[in-house]
């Protein structure tokens, strides 16, 4: 059954349409149609009252625990929830159990069927421990769209050296989310001076910083494609931008919730707040919102890591690191970044697209179905009625945000969020 989008602003630099309010009409696999007006004749409606829709988001950086950690999130509660929060493309972490390092578990995603199109990030080394590289040509052959050690970065410089001369033979990217683990490894916090008051070990920035500098250096020299994703500091900011210049095929991303919270938040021990790498100072925010709005950040990564309840109420001392995130990264972008406006944050949830080589979409006639809705300056707030994870790690219930995902379309239909 064809459906009909009524009343829908444009929000697609790449579209004729941009900035128009229209009908859209789909037929599930592509766009039939799309003007100022048209009769709903048989066709299925959906009266989007001006809300905005735009190519569908991707996220670079999410945790599904299946296989191996189900009770955290399996790929059909993860893609709900995926799919609530606006995304209709989410590259899944290589951390499962078996880790994801071979070709037969990458394939395996694609025999999900869902409302989100998954794709596996291979591990760069095998079992995702840093030691030896993992069969990274034949996980492309198999369908993966990245490669990185996820939750576990490469800590060796030869492993990593050699990861990014492999990936730019088989033209793919390398994701590293940067923290030198000699530094600190037992931090569980900002090191400053509010760590020092609440009697809770640091993390230094420098664990971080002295971490992108190597990434960035390697890079340089082999001319590797490479991501770097969770960038929290000032100073990290700072050397990407000068790398840029340098290699165009550096790029980073940054997640929601280091540019919504601040160390501040941890005044309360509240183990949700509890992430890796920690939330960083006011300054440091500050650095990473004017990083988002001159170009410097390239995309948003979910940072979407599930946690079972049992490991969240325990001291903080003792609980474990990460928040759901899925259905907030837009809301709370947003709001954290209310002058961003609807273009700049359209960019930011879709340039993992061109980033990681994904399928094109545009809003036209003849792009696949593939697209978001969302509402600019709608005023609601996030409760755990609303949450699809089946973790319940997010620091974000009761918060009120400015601006909200509706839902997606795709080839499965329309997937419209709570309300």
């Amino acid at each position: 059954m064809a459906l009909l989008i009524q009343n829908v602003v444009v929000i697609d630099p790449t579209s004729p349409f941009h900035g128009q309010q229209v009908h859209l009409l789909t037929d599930g696999k592509q766009v039939l149609q799309v003007a100022a007006n048209m009769a709903p004749q048989a066709h299925d409606t959906f009266d989007a009252a001006g809300a905005m829709i735009s190519p569908g988001w991707a996220d670079p950086f999410c945790f599904f625990g299946e296989p191996g950690y189900e009770y955290r999130e399996t790929l059909h509660s993860g893609s709900a929830a995926a799919a609530a929060g606006g995304y209709t493309h989410v590259l899944l972490l290589p951390n499962t159990l078996p880790v994801m390092d071979n070709r037969s578990v990458v394939e395996r995603l694609r025999t999900h069927r869902g409302p989100v199109q998954l794709q596996a990030i291979g591990a760069i080394s095998q079992g995702a421990a840093g030691k030896e590289l993992a069969e990274m040509y034949d996980m492309a052959a198999g369908g993966a769209a990245a490669f990185s050690d996820g939750c576990e970065p490469v800590q060796q410089s030869g492993i990593f050296l050699k990861a990014l001369e492999y990936v730019k033979a088989i033209d793919k990217v390398l994701i590293q989310r940067p923290d030198d683990r000699s530094i600190a490894p037992h931090g569980l916090m900002n090191e400053g001076p509010l760590s020092v008051q609440l009697g809770l070990a640091g993390r230094p920035a420098i664990a971080e910083e002295l971490a992108v500098a190597k990434a960035i250096d390697l890079a340089l020299y082999t001319g590797g494609k490479l991501h770097l994703t969770g960038i929290s500091t000032a100073a990290s900011i700072q050397r990407i931008k000068e790398a840029k210049k340098e290699n165009k095929s550096i790029t980073c991303s940054v997640t929601p919730h280091h540019l919504f919270f601040d160390e501040t938040r941890l005044e309360g021990y509240h183990s949700n707040f509890k992430l890796d790498p920690p939330l960083r100072s006011p300054q440091d925010v500050a650095a990473l919102k004017a990083a988002v709005l001159d170009g410097t950040i390239d995309c948003i990564a979910s940072h979407h890591l599930p946690q079972h309840t049992d490991h969240k109420r325990l001291e903080f001392e003792y609980a474990k690191p990460g928040m759901i995130s899925l259905q907030t990264a837009f809301a709370a972008v947003a709001t954290a970044i209310p002058e961003a406006g609807a273009e700049k944050l359209v960019a930011l949830f879709t340039n993992a697209r061109q980033i990681f080589e994904l399928p094109p979409a545009s809003v036209q006639e003849g792009s696949a179905a593939d697209f978001t809705l969302f509402r600019m300056n709608e005023r609601w707030a996030f409760q755990p009625k609303h949450n699809k994870s089946l973790s319940h790690n997010s620091a974000y219930f009761g918060q009120v945000f400015t601006a909200r995902p509706i839902g997606t379309i795709t080839q499965s239909g329309l997937h419209l969020g709570p309300a």
